[in-house]
């Protein structure tokens, strides 16, 4: 699909006749399966070194998918039939890549974007970008008619500011690098939130020999 949507003039500028999609998790691949599908030519662009890094590199061991699968699965491609209702991490990342090969989507990693900007003169847009593979900071600007945000809701951590935490002794960790309960064993665990994350952490922690306590800002 990459080799179909550009054509590289210079070394450092390329021109999409079609939309850039930056992010390539489930929203990104999505989009380009679609637009695959309908003959629509597309580059995929990822900061990270591979398909869905944050369900890679920032959730926990036993995470698994939320909803019954037949509610997550991309278009036209639906999960296994031996899968489980609901899939584990790594059976939802199996998905993903065999979807990327399926449809021939081929992200172009390690692309950080610097700026996105409409140039009205010509009606197209400008995406810089820095090649974080590369030690020269190579830039490149990809030029495309549309610009795709498929970047993800979670791409950033957000901790709460709590007055007294900078003097607290103990670890202190966002969901996004916590791994498993078994590095908190015999350990008192606080946890601030009672939603998905901190409803199955606490859970974890409770299984590996933990002793989670949960605080909630509302009843």
């Amino acid at each position: 699909m990459d080799r179909l949507a550009s054509s590289e003039t210079e070394a450092r500028c390329v021109w999409v006749n079609g939309p850039v999609i930056v992010g390539a998790g489930p929203s990104g691949l999505a989009t380009a399966a679609w637009l695959g599908r309908l003959g629509v030519p597309c580059v995929v662009l990822d900061r990270a070194d591979r398909i869905a890094s944050l369900w890679h590199y920032r959730t926990y061991d036993r995470l698994k998918l939320h909803l019954p699968k037949q509610f997550c699965q991309l278009p036209f491609l639906p999960f296994p039939p031996h899968f489980p209702e609901y899939p584990s991490k790594h059976q939802f990342l199996s998905y993903l890549h065999s979807y990327a090969a399926k449809f021939g989507i081929r992200p172009r990693f390690n692309q950080s974007v610097l700026s996105t900007q409409f140039d009205p003169l010509c009606g197209l847009w400008r995406v810089r970008t820095l090649d974080l593979a590369a030690d020269s900071g190579r830039t490149t600007e990809y030029i495309c008619k549309w610009v795709v945000v498929a970047s993800g809701e979670n791409a950033q951590p957000v901790l709460p500011d709590i007055p007294g935490l900078d003097k607290f002794k103990g670890r202190v960790l966002h969901t996004c690098a916590y791994k498993s309960g078994e590095d908190f064993r015999g350990q008192r665990v606080l946890v601030v939130g009672c939603g998905n994350s901190g409803m199955e952490v606490s859970l974890d922690l409770c299984n590996q020999g933990a002793k989670p306590y949960m605080v909630v800002r509302n009843s």
